[in-house]
């Protein structure tokens, strides 16, 4: 289980609609990747800041920002053996 394995099962991670093996691998690696710990507590917070339809105006550059973060963690994680 790498980085980007854990995000393609992060929300069904948070819904709880995987099996039980792949929870107990996902959380083997979330014991050991901060990365993929604040990716997941981030994703938890904004699910529940949108949960009430609430509308928030995010900082001008953040999604160029962050699609840019994204993609350099993922080459990372490829370059990894």
């Amino acid at each position: 289980m790498n980085c980007k394995h854990v995000w393609n099962y992060i929300s069904e991670y948070i819904d709880g609609s995987i099996d039980d093996e792949l929870r107990a691998q996902i959380e083997s690696h979330l014991e050991h990747c901060e990365i993929c710990s604040a990716i997941l507590d981030s994703t938890r917070n904004i699910l529940y800041l949108t949960a009430d339809n609430r509308t928030f105006a995010l900082p001008v550059g953040f999604s160029e920002r962050l699609r840019a973060r994204l993609e350099e963690e993922m080459a990372k994680s490829t370059d990894s053996p």
